[in-house]
């Protein structure tokens, strides 16, 4: 299968093939941006984008994502990274330094609803979505038809109650290190534990927000039994806790009575698609940092 490659996100590597994004977490105290500015200055590196968050300035977490340029990045990343240890053991810092030009490889898992995972392949198509679509898996044939046109892989894994263990252990087998990143693009399906050791926070998940107060099936039929006036949809990570992880983004639209269950569907998958596409993008750009059950996000 050919893959499709778009001139203007080869572009945008080429332009950025020399940047890197900085994420760290650590325990506030006075001179940690001192530090870190001055260890990529020594290093000739120039910060072109600096976000930080304190919790608390006497006691509590500190949060930066620095994007900075540095001349044959490539090459000389893995002496920065070693030089920066000692600085990061004297600040008990938790951190991560990527490549801005090296893409995430993302597994789209899906059942057989379409609107999460064709807002995913429209906005990589046009170059939007920073990232390389590897796969999509799904436990039923569907969607292989629209997903081969883009040129992308479809793997069909069928799952039954029966059959759980075994369909996971196929998919890891075809996720392996294929990818960094597994979005649920309304995959109708818990993850159990076991898989979920294999990517901590790398799995993304959408659902509506009337969780829990809607729990079950047929949530926008409650919803509308309810009378609810507003709907909308969370973008998490996947934890063992169902439908708990750190949330990494929400939407919601104003409804009323003269929406049907019908209306209130679609106006909620417009909604879980724009929420999921924005917190996929926003994990791919190395914008959030996760700690404890909650999410910093510099966007």
């Amino acid at each position: 299968m050919n893959r499709v490659n778009y001139p203007s996100a080869h572009k945008r590597n080429e332009d950025r093939k020399d940047r890197a994004r900085m994420l760290i977490s650590c325990p506030d105290r006075p001179g940690i941006v001192a530090a870190v500015s001055r260890f990529l200055h020594d290093h000739g590196a120039n910060i072109v984008q600096s976000d930080q968050y304190t919790m608390d300035p006497e006691g509590g977490m500190f949060f930066i994502r620095i994007e900075f340029d540095l001349k044959d990045l490539e090459c000389g990343l893995p002496s920065l990274e070693e030089d920066f240890m000692p600085i990061a053991e004297e600040f008990r810092m938790d951190w991560n330094i990527f490549r801005a030009a090296k893409k995430k490889r993302l597994a789209i898992f899906v059942s057989k609803e379409d609107h999460c995972l064709l807002e995913l392949l429209w906005q990589w198509q046009a170059g939007d979505l920073d990232a390389d679509i590897e796969m999509v898996v799904s436990n039923h044939p569907d969607m292989r038809e629209l997903v081969e046109s883009f040129g992308i892989a479809y793997h069909h894994i069928p799952v039954t109650a029966d059959t759980k263990a075994e369909a996971e252990r196929k998919q890891l087998e075809v996720v392996a290190d294929q990818v960094d990143v597994i979005i649920l693009a309304r995959y109708m399906q818990i993850i159990s534990p076991k898989f979920l050791e294999h990517y901590p926070n790398r799995i993304i998940n959408i659902h509506h927000s009337f969780l829990p107060a809607f729990v079950g099936g047929k949530p926008y039929a409650q919803a509308y039994n309810r009378g609810v006036k507003i709907i909308g949809a969370t973008a998490h990570y996947v934890t063992e806790e169902l439908d708990g992880g750190p949330i990494i983004e929400q939407d919601v639209q104003r409804v009323s009575h003269r929406d049907n269950v019908d209306d209130l569907k679609r106006i909620g998958r417009h909604i879980e698609r724009i929420v999921l596409a924005r917190a996929v993008s926003w994990h791919v750009q190395d914008r959030i940092l996760v700690h404890q059950n909650k999410t910093v996000v510099f966007n």
